[in-house]
């Protein structure tokens, strides 16, 4: 990529806010495991992280307590940059995820280091704030990122519950905090794991009839 900063007469500043943009456009590449709505193929981050700003615009009035749709907006298009520099970490694999907080952490140095210093720590706060998920607005944000796969594995007959042999009880666990941004949205959860159960897209809990 060549160096905007080598541009004659541009300002520093506006060069560097460029180059971070110009960085994000690397997410296109990274994929994901979840195969979006149709089935054709796998999503890739950008994607991803466009969706969920376009669920938080829609499912606002689902969150609970006074959730600012902004900041949360904010929260969801920044929440996956770090993965152009770690890749993306598959919710059910247990063993990336052992390192992942780390690798992110690094990489978040990188991404957000592109940005003027001011710009830099604004914008790592509120990634920072979404994966704590202490703030009503972090609940929300992570709700929603919890539960548009599930709505895409639902949709394609499966997805990467078939591709990690996944049972219904640990698909509860990595998605219950759905239920502390939005309830009602866990409720919508619960209703498509009944489904899947039943069609055999999602595996029963062990010792249990389907």
């Amino acid at each position: 990529m060549a160096p905007l900063d080598q541009l004659p007469g541009l300002d520093g500043r506006l060069a560097r806010q460029l180059g971070f943009l110009m960085e994000a456009d690397r997410l296109k590449g990274v994929l994901r495991g979840s195969r979006i709505a149709d089935g054709s193929r796998r999503e890739n981050t950008a994607e991803h992280s466009w969706h969920l700003a376009l669920f938080a615009l829609v499912l606002r009035e689902w969150a609970v307590g006074d959730v600012d749709v902004w900041r949360v907006v904010q929260m969801l298009l920044l929440h996956d940059l770090v993965e152009v520099e770690c890749g993306d970490t598959p919710l059910f694999d247990a063993d990336a995820a052992d390192t992942q907080a780390g690798l992110e952490e690094a990489a978040a140095d990188i991404v957000f280091g592109h940005l003027p210093s001011d710009q830099a720590g604004a914008l790592r706060a509120l990634w920072a704030e979404f994966e704590e998920a202490r703030t009503p607005d972090a609940k929300f944000a992570k709700a929603l990122d919890r539960l548009q796969p599930i709505l895409l594995n639902h949709a394609v007959g499966g997805g990467t519950w078939a591709d990690y042999a996944v049972d219904e009880g640990r698909e509860r666990a990595l998605t219950g905090r759905i239920a502390d941004g939005a309830p009602a949205l866990w409720g919508v959860a619960q209703a498509v794991f009944a489904d899947a159960v039943a069609r055999g897209w999602l595996r029963p809990v062990p010792g249990t009839m389907p």
